[in-house]
């Protein structure tokens, strides 16, 4: 009851919510009777959860001091007791108000030479602490000096940054050009990116050892208490963390060696009060630290601690911010459990299509911590393409290994799987010359994936689907107007019939068509769209604006759409995978050569896909007369390109295929065009001549 009285009825800062999964701090905090001013960017789910809330830029840290100091005098009661953060992009403006409001807390001058990992190393060189060398890159040329600064492997690092986001192993010189280009080109794409005062990259030499963590709870200079725990080997090169345990199994005198080194090292840093995460290195007898994190740890550690030690970070985060006296804590010889845990991770980026779990064995011990994030149909972006994990779980014994045996059958019981998007499905089998090479790409197509997985996957709420249908046929100007229309009203009109709410949306407007979107609220789109504005082969555009719309859509991507249009550029790439296509050859101008191996008779056809209107019996040539002529006419009236190949006698078939990989494709029933209605020595072709066959 003492712990309380102390603390109940202080008044705290807490500087940023968090995500979802941070609810149990706030919660912690209610229960110890906390009056919370909650600082964030903008009111969400922890509202219910305290008891002021403060909405203000945290990335402009003069604003948000403003807008605390402004809050509280307009409040003559309400008078702060101290500030605190659990979040690590929020470490320097907690500083920053602590020296404001004159608050128990880590001094903004020595946070930000902490926070900055390039400043840390710097800074740790300067005072005597065990560093590896590092070297800062200013630009491009430095990635090519790096050789002669630093022995390799070497490990590439956002200067701000947290978790081990873009953080790479690089294991000769040659790669780090390559490495350097892909971290700067996608770390603004990190979702916390926004909150890092910059986004420049450092190097410094691998640091070789056993990782392990060092929790410590400080007061004024002195160490109260101290916990180490041990991380799973990461897996490399992007130090994707696999798991940990508590307590350590490293001998008493490498955890006295670690002890010593965080203690000292902190007291050099002048670091005096806090919550401190202390991230090291030991190999043998040599200790390194790796980085400091002057916020509680994440994800499993407060529960790591609290059950193996029964200490509870949140209360000692806030007594030691509000300044009230924390007494030192006597660790047993022997935990009160021993605890392991792991992360649900992905092979590789994708969709999560399928998840059972079995909740009633993970809410039972020896089970002692259970998140699972990620939900069907939910992106999972993993390196290089992102940083995700889908969750973690962990379990307790009576020793460490019955702690390992626990906790792999907790795994067990979580079954699911990542459908896996492979980059050669959209641009055909193309060799990947990095382990970057389609960070960019992979990312928005699997992010658009997800929004079709999202829909295939809500059975029950099926019907309230908003649907919309996207064509270009409302002026009907021409017969193929006529026909997307016809598809579209089609489309339409069963759609309602299942009682689904349909509405069109006609491209040939284009101007009002995206405001029409956005209000519609629409799910997903029936994309039967050929031109915008009236304007010919403009598939790839109309399907390329829904992507910008972030919207799902049936038919295929603008890169598909693009690459198909392109009759020349598609032959290429059939003949580049050795499927079977008529011998062909291409001319852009009438002075170029003409493969003179092609036999007549010849198709002689405009390049661009949207002038088919105009193929013809006369596209069918017998010589070379007719030959030069039809060019002629493709290059210099339809001011395309032409595409001469082989004519093919025969039956034609149209293939429909539903499904978007491999696991899903489903072939329709073929249809065929037997020509058999057309006059006798006509060529078997469709033309605008004879467009209708049985």
């Amino acid at each position: 009851m003492k712990v309380f009285n102390e603390i109940k009825g202080k008044t705290l800062l807490v500087v940023h919510t968090g995500l979802p999964n941070k609810k149990f701090i706030l919660q912690k905090l209610k229960k110890l009777g906390v009056n919370i001013v909650m600082l964030h960017f903008n009111k969400n789910w922890a509202v219910p959860l305290v008891d002021h809330f403060i909405v203000a830029d945290l990335n402009n840290h003069k604003e948000s001091i403003q807008q605390v100091d402004s809050y509280i005098k307009e409040r003559k009661k309400l008078q702060l007791d101290g500030v605190v953060t659990f979040w690590e992009e929020s470490v320097l403006l907690t500083s920053k108000l602590a020296d404001y409001f004159r608050l128990t807390g880590i001094p903004f001058s020595i946070a930000k030479r902490i926070r900055n990992k390039y400043l840390f190393r710097k800074y740790c060189s300067s005072i005597g602490l065990k560093t590896p060398r590092f070297f800062y890159i200013k630009n491009h040329e430095d990635t090519k000096k790096i050789k002669r600064e630093l022995t390799f492997p070497i490990v590439l690092k956002p200067i701000f940054g947290s978790a081990s986001a873009f953080v790479i192993k690089v294991d000769t010189p040659e790669e780090v050009t390559q490495t350097y280009d892909y971290i700067k080109r996608n770390i603004s794409t990190h979702p916390d990116s926004a909150e890092w005062d910059s986004l420049d990259v450092y190097a410094e030499e691998y640091i070789e050892g056993d990782e392990v963590d060092v929790d410590m709870v400080l007061q004024n200079g002195k160490l109260k208490f101290w916990s180490i725990s041990d991380n799973y080997k990461t897996n490399e090169p992007f130090f994707v963390e696999t798991g940990q345990s508590i307590p350590t199994t490293l001998p008493q005198s490498a955890q006295k060696i670690l002890k010593d080194m965080a203690e000292e090292s902190l007291e050099k840093l002048g670091i005096q009060n806090g919550i401190i995460h202390y991230e090291a290195k030991i190999n043998r007898d040599e200790a390194t630290p790796i980085e400091v994190n002057l916020r509680m740890g994440g994800d499993e550690v407060y529960s790591f601690i609290k059950e193996a030690w029964n200490v509870d970070l949140i209360e000692n985060a806030a007594k030691i911010a509000c300044n009230i006296y924390v007494d030192r804590i006597e660790k047993p010889d022997k935990p009160k459990k021993y605890i392991s845990g792991a992360y649900f991770l992905s092979p590789h980026s994708g969709v999560l299509v399928q998840l059972d779990i079995e909740e009633r064995k993970l809410t039972k011990k020896p089970v002692e911590e259970f998140h699972f994030s990620k939900k069907i149909g939910e992106p999972v972006l993993v390196p290089p393409e992102g940083f995700e994990y889908l969750g973690w779980v962990t379990a307790s014994g009576e020793n460490i290994n019955d702690a390992r045996e626990n906790l792999e059958e907790a795994i067990e019981n979580v079954d699911y799987k990542v459908a896996k998007y492979t980059p050669t499905s959209a641009v055909g089998k193309t060799l990947r010359k990095t382990k970057f090479g389609f960070a960019s790409i992979n990312k928005d197509l699997i992010l658009r994936a997800a929004k079709f997985e999202t829909i295939k996957h809500v059975r029950s709420t099926i019907r309230n689907l908003h649907i919309g249908i996207a064509h270009d046929g409302t002026n009907g100007s021409n017969s193929n107007g006529e026909e997307v229309l016809s598809i579209a009203k089609e489309i339409d009109k069963s759609l309602a019939s299942s009682n689904y709410k349909v509405s069109s949306y006609d491209f040939s407007d284009i101007d009002s068509i995206i405001k029409q979107i956005r209000k519609g609220n629409i799910d997903i789109i029936f994309n039967v769209c050929q031109k915008i504005h009236g304007q010919e082969n403009m598939e790839a555009q109309a399907a390329a604006l829904l992507d910008i719309l972030q919207l799902p859509y049936t038919g295929s991507s603008p890169m598909t759409l693009s690459l198909c249009t392109n009759r020349i550029q598609f032959k290429k790439i059939l003949m580049y995978h050795q499927i079977p296509t008529p011998k062909w050859d291409y001319m852009y101008s009438l002075d170029e050569d003409l493969d003179e191996s092609l036999t007549f008779p010849l198709v002689v056809k405009p390049d661009n896909i949207a002038a088919a209107a105009e193929l013809s019996s006369k596209s069918i040539v017998t010589n070379k007369k007719e030959l030069f002529k039809r060019i002629t006419f493709v290059i210099e009236k339809l001011k395309s390109p032409a595409l001469i190949e082989e004519y093919v006698d025969g039956d034609e078939y149209d293939v429909s295929i539903l499904g978007s990989d491999e696991d899903d494709i489903k072939i329709l029933p073929l249809s065929r065009s037997i020509f058999d209605s057309l006059p006798k020595n006509s060529w078997h072709v469709y033309s605008h001549e004879n467009n209708q066959f049985d």
